[in-house]
């Protein structure tokens, strides 16, 4: 038979406490119901709460390593990142060969600036010692997903998925990475020792840089082009281009003393490449409008150079939002918004997360619909109209996936907010695919007015969609657009420990016969052994020396104990073991106790 000693004790029934388990005399619960306890108020979301409770257990238990990986995690719930890596360091060093101890050290250290590799090799090694389970897959996943190595993410939560095909944040996370999400601060590499706050500033100095370059440039030029044609004051105009040009250093100057990272910047530029193109389009902007400046200045300009004077004032002023509109239309055609919309739907209709970026996908293929319609309709109308037929095809990508996301979420599961948004995104796609058949109709019939109700409905299309993201940004709520894709966070490393209770570290005090079972190349071997059960729960082994060479290949093993003549007892711990000075630790994950047969049962 095997023992649940894995699995948490229930609530209900602790010793001096009433049925809901909260109240009445508490003093005699034990270290690990205190760390039941904390998990159902960390569960519940009351993280100060399970603190205290985190707290009791270690203080009954010093040695218990569950109850301070569940300080650690309240730690981490409120804040307090600082706090919660020592508890998780203490965990490790209690259980060295705990695989939830490693992945919640490893949950922790990726927030500490400077120890991201730390936090890598621990997931690793959680992997190693437990590869049964999807955790410490979805860990190395969301650390690349963090480093924008979206290939090696999708590829780590297919991993986690094969092993637990219901994991809600590998199905969610895993639709990020096939949308290649950049998470918000995508200009700062998580694995530099520096601190993120830093790089965020010199990320901000040079975006209001590029802002204040552009803006003032392009509204000179404006001004100066309005004074020179309306109001006959060239002169006066350009000596006052002339004076917004040199207040253009004042402004490099003081932003340029707010970076204080300039190593970092060509790596921010790199990660970051729209951060990158704003401050060279900034740099473009105040050539252009210089060398504009200079040409208006000629006294003889030559006829062949008025193009050109021209096109530099247009760099000045349409710049901008040139940029903006690659910008939308590049972010609108990245990634595979299909197929993240099928691991978002098979997160469950539960899942906060995956319900935020279903409708955010959708949004994305609405926008690449109507990018693919706008050249189509348009080229029709200009050489064709009978090509416009071809326009019927182009939503069935979108109204697949619409339809398959309105399969997934349930009218239970959708909260009002959710569904005040589904109305715009409803109204939305009904524009875009009446703009589709409204179209292919005009161009198949020859109707006027069924080419005035497709454009009208095309038109209509981007008005909604502005006035439902100025409604997002006036409610400060997540709006149409890829900044509002979510990552699923789940906390990492709650997992009960596995506890030794009396019956099995007496079979082990009183054990004729200690066996330890490895692998190697060859496959399985046992080997004789002694063995002793610590305070914590750990066996402290001494093995042979061809064992040892063996177990830091694969730390993987079992060690049997017996006592067939006095207690009739076997016992056999299945865990990770892990060198230490002369004896090898090993760390329980399962127990398996069993009973010899009596003399009426042989044959």
């Amino acid at each position: 038979m095997i023992y649940p000693f894995f699995a948490p004790p229930p609530i209900m029934g602790f010793v001096g406490t009433d049925a809901s388990g909260t109240k009445g005399n508490i003093s005699d619960r034990s270290s690990r119901e205190w760390c039941a306890e904390a998990l159902t108020r960390l569960n519940a979301g009351r993280p100060e709460s399970a603190l205290d409770a985190a707290r009791r257990a270690a203080e009954l238990d010093p040695s218990a390593e569950w109850a301070h990986r569940l300080i650690s995690l309240a730690h981490e719930r409120l804040g307090r990142d600082a706090d919660a890596v020592p508890a998780a360091e203490l965990a490790v060093e209690l259980a060295r060969g705990s695989w939830p101890a490693r992945l919640r050290l490893a949950a922790i250290l990726r927030r500490v600036p400077g120890r991201w590799q730390e936090a890598v090799e621990h997931a690793t090694m959680a992997g190693r010692f437990a590869p049964e389970e999807p955790d410490p897959d979805v860990l190395l996943g969301d650390l690349d997903l963090l480093r924008g190595d979206h290939a090696h993410a999708g590829r780590a939560y297919e991993a986690a998925l094969a092993v637990g095909p219901e994991h809600p944040q590998a199905r969610v996370n895993l639709g990020l990475a096939l949308l290649r999400w950049d998470r918000p601060r995508p200009h700062h590499d998580p694995a530099w020792p520096v601190d993120p706050r830093e790089t965020g500033r010199a990320r901000r100095a040079l975006e209001v840089w590029a802002r204040q370059i552009r803006l003032v440039v392009a509204l000179a030029t404006v001004a100066i082009g309005l004074c020179a044609l309306l109001l006959d004051w060239g002169a006066q105009a350009q000596l006052g281009g002339f004076a917004v040009l040199a207040l253009l250093v004042p402004l490099t100057v003081r932003q340029a003393r707010r970076v204080g990272v300039w190593s970092y910047v060509p790596g921010m530029f790199g990660r970051d490449p729209w951060l990158g193109a704003a401050v060279v389009s900034a740099v473009l902007s105040a050539l252009a409008f210089a060398a504009w400046l200079l040409l208006g200045a000629m006294p003889a300009r030559p006829s062949a150079f008025d193009p050109v004077w021209a096109g530099l004032a247009g760099i000045v002023v349409l710049g901008w939002p040139a940029l903006a509109a690659v910008r939308a239309l590049a972010e609108a055609w990245r990634g595979r918004p299909l197929r993240a919309l099928k691991e978002f739907a098979r997160a469950g209709p539960g899942e906060r997360a995956a319900r935020r970026n279903l409708r955010v996908t959708l949004w994305i293929l609405l926008a690449r619909t109507w990018s693919v319609l706008v050249p189509l309709v348009g080229g029709a109308l200009a050489v064709e109209p009978r090509a416009a037929v071809a326009a019927v095809a182009v939503p069935y990508p979108m109204v697949r996936g619409y339809l398959r996301a309105r399969a997934a979420v349930s009218p239970e599961g959708v909260q009002q907010g959710d569904q005040r948004s589904d109305r715009w995104l409803h109204a939305a796609t009904g524009l875009v695919v009446l703009c589709a058949v409204a179209s292919a109709a005009g161009g198949a019939l020859g109707s006027a007015w069924a080419w005035r109700i497709g454009l009208g409905a095309l038109g209509a299309a981007v008005l909604l969609f502005v006035a439902r993201s100025a409604l997002a940004w006036w409610r400060g709520g997540p709006g149409p657009w890829r900044s509002s894709l979510l990552m699923c966070d789940l906390p990492m490393g709650s997992a009960p420990s596995v506890a030794l209770d009396t019956e099995v570290r007496q079979t082990f005090s009183y054990a004729r016969s200690i066996v330890l079972a490895y692998g190697d190349s060859f496959g399985p071997r046992v080997a004789g052994a002694v063995a002793s059960v610590t305070s914590s729960g750990e066996l402290r082994v001494i093995a042979e020396t061809e064992a040892w060479e063996a177990i830091e290949a694969d730390p993987r093993v079992a060690v049997f104990a017996a006592d067939p003549l006095q207690r009739r007892f076997w016992v056999e711990v299945r865990g990770i073991a892990l060198a230490d000075s002369d004896v090898l630790r090993v760390t329980p994950k399962h127990v398996l106790v069993g009973e010899f047969p009596g003399r009426h049962q042989r044959r």
